[in-house]
């Protein structure tokens, strides 16, 4: 066998239509594009949102809110994930992130009370919820507010 002696599986390819090449063809005179028209210029199909010239729906409808640019998004870590560190550990969101715990590097921390902590540990992060800071210190940790 030869690379020559390739050919595509039997009923696998379809020949092309060859548009306006005669009668014969089946596909002369107006190469199967019906009688004048926007359909059959060159170029003449409508965009799908286009809706006959009437005001489009995107324009109909009000706009409504906007997006705050200074938003900051925060990686939310609860206790029960820090349970997984051990005793006296600085837990910080590089270490979160190195740990699998969180996915963003550059995205702030915010801390969580849900599940329990066992252990001491000094947690680092950018936000705390009140519970969760009752509960580190409660267990002898510490906790460092981030900037």
């Amino acid at each position: 066998m030869k690379l020559t002696d390739l050919k595509p599986a039997q009923g696998s390819t379809k020949a092309r239509k060859r548009l306006g090449r005669g009668p014969g063809s089946g596909h002369g005179k107006t190469a199967a594009k019906g009688h004048k028209g926007q359909a059959s210029r060159s170029g003449g199909t409508k965009a799908p949102w286009f809706e006959g010239g009437q005001q489009p729906l995107t324009r109909r409808v009000p706009k409504r809110g906007f997006t705050n640019i200074f938003r900051q998004e925060y990686s939310i870590v609860s206790l029960e994930r820090l349970e997984k560190f051990d005793a006296d550990a600085v837990v910080t969101p590089q270490i979160l992130y190195e740990a699998g715990v969180i996915n963003k590097k550059h995205q702030g921390v915010k801390i969580l009370s849900d599940g329990t902590l066992t252990k001491a540990l000094v947690v680092s992060a950018h936000k705390f919820s009140k519970k969760s800071i009752e509960k580190i210190e409660a267990a002898g940790g510490r906790v460092e507010i981030l900037s």
